[in-house]
């Protein structure tokens, strides 16, 4: 009987981390700041290219602040009353990114959006690889009568890294340890 408990919790558990282990997980604001009046949204958003699947993580003070999501009209205006999407109180709210499309975010104290505290985020349906540079060309001039050309440089085995963490991979590990925590809880 204990073991068919711990082989459901097993189960249970794998499933409900499965969906977050297929995405990214993002901290708003991070590394310099959270879901507060300090931190600058449009800058940090700029930094983050989100895809379907990853999550955001708001961390904010519960007695401070809240995260409203409003539609395109109630960030613009800074106004969730009658725009509102969700709300979360939390102060450690997860949001998954399941679709690819525009979401907004705002804090629902009075005079808080106002001041900032609004985030646009915009997801995209897959990711893609960047295209690769365009091969570099050889190219010739005439000196002293003499044609000199010079020789494309070889690719650098530094190019592939520059691309940045394969997220298959990623998602693999985490489905792993998963599983690894699961069997620890069988024996």
């Amino acid at each position: 009987m204990a073991a068919t408990r711990a082989l459901l919790l097993v189960i249970v558990s794998m499933a409900a981390l499965l969906g977050t282990a297929l995405g990214a997980s993002y901290t708003v604001g991070a590394p310099g700041g959270s879901w507060d009046l300090k931190t600058n949204y449009t800058r940090w958003a700029s930094g983050v290219k989100l895809y379907a699947g990853d999550q955001l993580r708001f961390q904010y003070t519960v007695a401070e602040h809240n995260v409203v999501e409003v539609t395109k009209s109630g960030y613009d205006a800074c106004n969730g009353s009658n725009n509102t999407v969700a709300t979360y109180q939390t102060g450690n709210d997860t949001i998954p990114l399941a679709a690819a499309g525009s979401r907004y975010f705002i804090c629902g104290v009075p005079g808080h959006c106002a001041a900032g505290m609004k985030l646009q985020v915009n997801v995209s349906s897959q990711q893609t690889p960047p295209p690769p540079p365009p091969p570099q060309q050889q190219q010739c001039r005439l000196r002293r009568g003499r044609w000199r050309c010079n020789r494309p440089a070889p690719p650098s085995s530094s190019a592939s890294a520059a691309v940045g963490v394969d997220r298959s991979a990623v998602a693999w590990l985490k489905l792993a340890a998963v599983v690894a925590a699961g069997l620890v809880l069988l024996c």
